[in-house]
């Protein structure tokens, strides 16, 4: 997925692993989630940040930066939450648009 390795759990993508040299600072793990659920994610993940490329100030998609000291262990984290099925991590792609087409 644009020379990024996106993570799928069945239906819903969980992760997107980046590691590239445009734009190094929005390397790392990033997590699909939606706003809703930053603040509490952000008790989990104290280095979780918007992504920079995108150009927004806040996204819907969020980092574990690469080059944060605690990189590794929030990685697990996120692994772990996945595994349990935390509900703030996992999108289902196309979700939004056939929400709208529906209406």
């Amino acid at each position: 997925m644009f020379g990024c390795l996106a993570v799928y759990v069945k239906d819903k993508i969980v992760f997107i692993l980046r590691d590239r040299s445009d734009e190094p600072e929005d390397n790392g793990v990033w997590l699909a989630t939606t706003e809703e659920h930053h603040k509490t994610l952000k008790k989990d993940f104290p280095t979780m940040r918007s992504i920079g490329m995108f150009g927004h100030d806040v996204t819907h998609w969020q980092v574990l930066p690469a080059d944060s000291d605690d990189f590794e262990e929030e990685a697990l984290r996120a692994c772990d939450l996945v595994l349990a099925r935390d509900p703030r991590i996992g999108k289902v792609p196309g979700a939004r648009r056939n929400r709208k087409r529906a209406q």
